[in-house]
């Protein structure tokens, strides 16, 4: 029998930004969305850039992630990121900054070109979800 909830754990390397009972989740991969619901086998998976949705009990509540790992274990789903941002904090001027920044970076070589077009679309990501 499927579990009826999920325990989402969001983890950044300063500290536990999330561990909450969860009815549904939906946040991208590397290469695509994914949504989570109770009873999902288990899985892990590469993090891209962009928002996750989380409905809990209270609502519906949202953040900005950057990128990491994903794990699917029974009803723990553990996402382990560099940055979990919650998109209320998500500020225009600081994302608009972080675009400006992305875009000046060098892109002579192979590296710093596909280095240049991460950020740039990291960049982007936020500035979607900025109030």
């Amino acid at each position: 029998m499927a579990d009826k909830q999920l325990q989402l754990v969001i983890v950044t390397p300063e500290r536990t930004v999330f561990d909450e009972p969860a009815s549904a989740l939906r946040f991208p991969l590397f290469d695509g969305q994914i949504g989570i619901l109770p009873g999902r086998a288990p899985l892990v998976g590469r993090l891209g850039y962009g928002e996750l949705k989380v409905t809990t009990a209270s609502g519906e509540k949202s953040f900005f992630i950057d990128g990491g790992f994903v794990q699917v274990k029974g009803p723990v789903v553990s996402i382990l990121t560099a940055r979990a941002i919650p998109t209320a904090d998500v500020k225009r001027s600081d994302a608009e900054e972080a675009l400006k920044k992305a875009s000046a970076l060098p892109g002579t070589t192979e590296q710093q070109a596909s280095t240049k077009a991460r950020e740039i679309e990291r960049a982007r990501r936020l500035l979607t979800l900025a109030h």
